[in-house]
């Protein structure tokens, strides 16, 4: 009798233990839910973004202009690293110090290459993931005369997810330009997650800048733009139809328009035979550009890859069996005529994106 009343006893204890490590897991990830919504990162329709520098240069007709569009990877993404959204195994994909020299060595191929604009994504100003180290203030020197804007498209306070958690997150898209801007906006794009994974997910946008084509009462206008990588294919159609509402707006009023940056999408006017995906590994999505307004031109460079896959560190790899992407590119109007649009091939060494590069001038 006495046994059986210690193990009913017992039994009770482990049963109450249970309940409570139920009950503490449940109040946390429920204050967790509370925390995540209470301090989601809800930007306007349109915000107004604050231009910084000292940039004086005049957009004229029959000049030519050297754009540059550059994914940077946060500046943890170089030929070391793997990540775990694309199936890898690290979170943190770099030490700090290699951060640094990433962040430096992409500022020294922006002076070297020297274009007139240069749009980057993927810009950390304040994120765990590379150390909080403010790369905006590292990058806003890169063109001596120039000025830039910063658009955030990606704050939250803390990522859950996986582990090691994510963390603090405080990233952007950022335009640097030699031309005086007239003004440059935040203009958000459809988000494609639902509550409660859409607190602590992207909100994406367009960085939109204009400035004034002399003795022409025309502006150019000019987009940086990151779209969607992970979602079912709804979200980045969603938000490539928002873009063409906008480029055909302006191209419709005889501006100058022009848009660059990550699609996550190939232009089906672009041959990839070269780059088709291996089962299990991200695909990216198309864009069909006969959905879009005929006056738009779109370009990509597939002689060499934009994007490598970072289900792998590419360094000690076999680049030849490696999986590569054509995902960044150029949509420009048909006012403006493009002399080239190339990606310049470094071999991925400090971000899983080439930058790429083009000339134009407006007619």
């Amino acid at each position: 009798m006495r046994n059986r009343a210690m193990t009913k006893s017992l039994s009770k204890r482990i049963i109450k233990a249970i309940f409570i490590i139920v009950l503490i897991i449940t109040i946390v990830f429920a204050g967790l839910i509370v925390f995540i919504s209470l301090t989601e990162y809800k930007p306007g329709k349109v915000e107004r973004i604050r231009l910084y520098g000292n940039a004086s240069k005049e957009v004229k007709k029959d000049e030519t202009i050297k754009i540059m569009s550059w994914n940077i990877g946060y500046g943890a993404l170089g030929d070391n690293a793997d990540f775990f959204m694309d199936g890898g195994n690290h979170v943190l994909t770099s030490s700090k110090e290699r951060v640094n020299k990433n962040i430096k060595s992409i500022s020294g191929e922006i002076r070297k290459q020297s274009p007139d604009i240069t749009m980057i994504q993927e810009v950390d100003k304040d994120s765990r993931r590379s150390y909080h180290i403010n790369q905006v203030k590292k990058l806003e020197n890169s063109i001596r005369g120039s000025e830039y804007s910063y658009a955030r498209n990606y704050k939250a306070a803390f990522v859950p997810y996986p582990m090691p958690p994510l963390g603090k997150m405080d990233s952007g898209i950022m335009t640097i330009s030699r031309f005086k801007a007239d003004s440059s906006k935040r203009v958000s794009l459809p988000v494609s997650f639902t509550w409660p994974v859409r607190t602590v997910n992207l909100k994406r946008c367009l960085l939109v800048s204009r400035t004034k084509v002399e003795g022409t009462g025309k502006e150019l206008v000019y987009i940086n733009l990151h779209l969607e990588a992970y979602d079912k294919g709804a979200g980045k159609k969603a938000q490539t139809r928002a873009l063409n509402r906008i480029l055909k707006k302006e191209a419709s009023k005889g501006n100058y328009v022009i848009a660059a940056g990550d699609f996550n999408q190939t232009f089906n006017n672009v041959d990839i035979n070269e780059y088709k995906v291996r089962k299990g590994l991200w695909k990216p999505g198309i864009i069909d550009i006969s959905d879009y307004d005929s006056s738009l031109n779109f370009v990509m460079d597939s002689a060499t890859p934009t994007c490598r896959s970072l289900d792998r560190p590419l360094k000690g790899a076999d680049k030849s069996k490696f999986q590569y992407y054509v995902i960044d590119g150029i949509v420009y109007s048909s006012n403006i005529e493009m002399f080239y649009c190339k990606t310049i091939d470094i071999g991925f060494r400090n971000s899983d994106h080439n930058p790429v590069v083009a000339e134009i001038k407006l007619k």
